[in-house]
């Protein structure tokens, strides 16, 4: 909802934006005219075809960010094309003289429609008119509009459109009951908003020069098209869901397999490092605030805020370990809900203690609901879902979140998130991210003895995981979650960059530096994921963490695949991963995480290398620990 107010008062304020001033003398023709007969059919038809073709602008938009680097090219090329359009009215005239003429004839048709069209003959003049508003844009419908190029066009698209298309129109309407007096107003700023119109495509063609030398090119975004930009990306800051918080999200972009923008904000592969020190250990930080919050003596605390009605469970594509249930079912008792899902290695280092609070707490009134929400495409699997539920021991009731219904309900951002919600069915506590154990159980006795279940437990759970689910050494992490799909993927380093979507050679990277890694043999690069065309392909990443893990899968026809794995060139002896042994030797069977090294010795940079001696492999990211 908020993003359509957004959308909407966007749209009001395109009113004082110079690219609305060629839209005006159509408008403010019919200001003398009956308003319900003439001028509100023609905001309608306007409105209308605006959303239309900005609509078809989405499409479009969404097939280029799909495209290889051809696509970009042709983007710059469309780019530098606007900029001679704003510098240049000749060529601008020329250029839009197809949509010229197509807009007088549908005027032409209007006007001859004459007094006995009435709402008819408005509503073509609305369309002609909007076809010549269509290209007049601020920050916000930039917003809306790349949103839908990323995760692809959409109902809610078209609705936010019309949004923006609805405001405009409602301050035109109130413009046109005021009468002509503000036309006169405006027609005094045609010449001063011709000047700002070249000179907005001057540094339109120079960010275009940047773009295409590869210079950095944030300020591009800085320029706007109307005077009204710093007021539109105000509402932006302060409107926009998610932009506030005590993190960054884990990805700026949208999430392989299309899905809504909010899984865009999951959560920061730092954001767990960054707390996972402050987990089972949390009271010996020295940091008052957090001791008190931990510290479960019989010092009186301050109530826990309430921070919302927890939202319905419902949506879920499948229950595991429980028929589907609903927090009225659950009055009464004290819930966990916990955002999860089965590759994320954040996710998998803080399941020992949830797995620990359910069953602790399972007869003295906690129910623990693990929500899987899929990151990767083979996460909505549910035959996979299913053996990791298995794998990790999971009994407590999981709820496959495959549509996201769940996620959205909660306006969620994170993995791992937990929401701690009381037997009111209220939302009382909240952890993002790994670390605060004790805090997080702490809050969990709080909850159950203010719900009046008597005897609970006190003292807090002592987890020993091993594997990828034991806790990350995050004292000397200068690695980041790195993915290998193109949507996603940083600091590539094999000589000519990421071939999208076909099969390519690569060669590997020389002299790597820190955090850069490469290919090696036949990929083929998609959008989530590369996947291996022939055998003796192999990655390389020049890393420093303790632990190196890879997100991987088999092909499509589910064979094994067998690899090798090196460090510094050797076998990794004692600093072998749960997944290998020592002299590297492993198997991918499964889509699922694999923890490759578990170094011994000290932390320093060091040089991986995975050498897969079968085809078919498919390889999403690295994480770190």
């Amino acid at each position: 909802m908020v993003l359509f107010l957004l959308a909407y008062l966007g749209g009001v304020l395109t009113i004082v934006s110079p690219c609305i001033l060629p839209v005006l003398p159509f408008v403010f023709a019919r200001a003398d005219q009956p308003f319900l007969r003439r001028g509100l059919p023609l905001l309608a038809g306007m409105a209308a075809t605006f959303a239309l073709i900005a609509t078809l602008a989405a499409v479009g938009g969404g097939w280029a960010v799909q495209a290889n680097e051809w696509g970009r090219w042709a983007a710059i090329v469309l780019l530098g094309l606007f900029g001679i359009t704003l510098l240049f009215p000749a060529a601008s005239d020329r250029l839009t003289r197809p949509l010229v003429a197509l807009g007088s004839r549908l005027s032409e048709s209007a006007d001859r429609a004459g007094e006995g069209g009435g709402v008819g003959s408005s509503l073509l003049l609305g369309v002609a008119t909007g076809l010549l508003w269509a290209p007049c844009a601020g920050p916000v419908l930039g917003l809306i509009l790349t949103g839908a190029a990323l995760q692809g066009a959409s109902v809610q698209t078209t609705l936010l459109l019309l949004a923006y298309a609805a405001g405009a129109a409602t301050s035109l309407a109130l413009a046109l009951l005021v009468g002509g007096r503000v036309f006169a107003a405006m027609k005094r700023s045609l010449h001063a908003g011709e000047w700002i119109r070249r000179g907005l495509g001057a540094l339109v063609l120079v960010a275009v020069a940047a773009i295409a030398l590869g210079v950095d090119t944030g300020f591009l975004t800085s320029v706007s098209l109307a005077s009204t930009a710093s007021l539109e990306q105000g509402l932006v800051d302060k409107l926009r869901p998610g932009t506030g918080g005590n993190a960054a999200p884990k990805s700026s972009v949208v999430m392989s397999g299309g899905e809504g923008a909010m899984m865009m904000s999951a959560n920061p592969a730092m954001m767990g490092a960054n707390n996972a020190m402050a987990g089972a250990n949390v009271a010996m930080t020295g940091n008052p605030a957090m001791m008190m919050k931990s510290n479960a003596a019989s010092v009186a605390e301050p109530p826990l805020p309430v921070e919302g009605v927890a939202p319905p469970l419902a949506g879920a594509t499948e229950w595991l370990n429980s028929p589907p249930l609903t927090l009225a079912q659950l009055k009464g008792k004290v819930v966990l809900v916990d955002f999860w899902t089965y590759s994320c290695i954040n996710c998998l280092r803080t399941l020992p203690y949830v797995r620990a609070w359910a069953d602790k707490y399972r007869d003295q009134g906690l129910v623990v609901i693990g929500v899987h929400a899929p990151e990767f495409a083979f996460e909505k699997n549910i035959a996979n879902v299913k053996k990791a539920v298995a794998d990790l021991k999971i009994d407590y009731p999981v709820a496959i979140d495959n549509d996201y219904a769940i996620w959205r309900a909660f306006k969620n951002e994170y993995w791992p998130a937990d929401y701690f919600i009381d037997a009111e069915g209220r939302i009382r506590d909240h952890q993002f991210g790994e670390g605060d154990y004790t805090g997080s159980e702490h809050t969990i006795q709080r909850l159950l003895a203010e719900a009046g279940h008597g005897g609970v437990a006190g003292g807090f759970v002592e987890v020993k995981a091993s594997g990828a689910e034991a806790a990350a050494d995050m004292n000397d992490v200068r690695s980041p979650e790195t993915y290998l799909g193109y949507e996603r993927a940083e600091h590539f380093a094999s000589p000519g960059g990421e071939v999208h979507d076909a099969a390519h050679i690569y060669a590997a990277a020389g002299g790597a530096r820190l955090n850069e890694w490469s290919l090696t043999g036949d990929w083929t690069v998609s959008g989530e994921s590369a996947a291996l065309d022939a055998k003796d392909g192999g990655i390389a990443y020049r890393f420093h963490a303790r632990d190196l893990h890879l997100v991987l899968g088999p092909g499509a026809d589910g064979k094994p695949v067998r690899f090798r794995v090196t460090i510094d060139g050797a076998a990794p002896g004692d600093s072998h991963g749960a997944d290998t042994d020592a002299d590297g030797a492993g198997t991918v069977t499964g889509e699922r995480l694999y923890q490759l090294v578990r170094q011994k010795g000290p932390v320093a940079d060091r040089d991986f290398a995975i050498q897969f001696l079968d085809p078919g492999v498919r390889a999403y990211s690295f994480t770190f620990g």
